[in-house]
């Protein structure tokens, strides 16, 4: 049974990989800001499908982190690593229609066979057309076909796609046994309601594969927007993987102004000085049509790949 859902229902969703850094902050703010401003809800949601990477400590800090900034999840936060057993029922959904296949190609051999795409070589469907034996330790792929596709931005405008020219059949359950993310997120997304997903450009181009996903599992798609990211010094995202940044939840206004104007917003008036005061001023001016087109190369992983 399908959630019955406000107008509007988003959600923020880190990796319990680190604390939260200004790039984390700056998605949160344009989420929590856009759901606010629209009366909608505001969900955090903990991507901790893959323990191996999670570090102990991190979704306290986190979650400690937001509530010093002031956003507060209208639900209690849920956790990937709890939702096992509703990607697994996604999966055999898809593979019951042979919509999906086992794969047991490395990433040498698809390096040889592949042809350059986007992320790296394209894998050829080898698996697909010659399947692994059933004793062979195997990750799952979906199949995708040539209708290209299209989604409106809501801050960098049209995008279109074709997976099988740019992609190729991608993963949905790795070789380790962890969920993939584009099949944990689609599922989430819907198994919560999510009618719009504010997050970073570095996941923009993650959308047509999740829109196929959705399409093929009979889900809704979200309205999406894809916000300017946060470069260090040298050039790449700032991550996690690096410690760059973190936002410091002592000195919460530094943060919240730094990222309000680098969403290309309205400075706010000097005398707010809380975070109670910045978030009433803030819900009833942000503009998402102020918001700045990405301007990086949009060709790095996201951290919860």
């Amino acid at each position: 049974m399908r959630i019955v859902t406000p107008c509007y229902r988003g959600r923020f969703a880190p990796s319990p990989t680190g604390p939260l850094h200004f790039g984390s902050l700056v998605a949160a703010v344009a989420s929590h800001a856009d759901a606010r401003s629209q009366h909608g809800e505001w969900l955090v949601r903990i991507e901790d499908v893959d323990q191996s990477r999670a570090r102990p400590d991190a979704e306290r800090q986190i979650l400690e982190a937001l509530h010093a900034f002031g956003m507060h999840s209208d639900s209690p936060p849920v956790r990937q690593s709890g939702r096992v057993t509703l990607y697994d029922a996604a999966l055999h959904s898809l593979a019951q229609r042979e919509l999906a296949y086992r794969c047991s190609c490395g990433r040498r051999r698809i390096a040889e066979l592949g042809r350059p795409g986007r992320e790296g070589p394209i894998y050829p469907g080898t698996c697909r057309v010659t399947p692994p034996a059933p004793y062979i330790n195997s990750a799952w792929r979906v199949i995708v076909d040539g209708e290209p596709i299209a989604f409106e931005d809501r801050v960098l405008g049209p995008i279109v796609q074709d997976l099988i020219a740019e992609i190729g059949d991608f993963v949905i359950r790795r070789l380790d046994g962890y969920t993939a993310y584009q099949l944990a997120v689609v599922v989430d997304d819907e198994a919560q309601g999510i009618t719009h997903v504010v997050r970073g450009a570095d996941l923009l181009w993650s959308t047509p594969r999740q829109i196929r996903l959705q399409r093929l599992l009979g889900y809704r798609t979200p309205n999406y927007a894809h916000i300017p990211l946060v470069y260090g010094t040298d050039g790449h995202k700032l991550s996690k993987r690096d410690n760059a940044h973190p936002a410091d939840p002592g000195q919460p206004m530094n943060g919240l102004r730094a990222a309000w104007l680098h969403l290309g917003q309205t400075d706010p008036p000097a005398e707010i000085r809380d975070v109670d005061a910045f978030w009433r001023w803030a819900t009833r001016h942000w503009d998402i049509h102020r918001v700045p087109r990405e301007q990086g190369p949009l060709n790095e992983p996201p951290d919860s790949l």
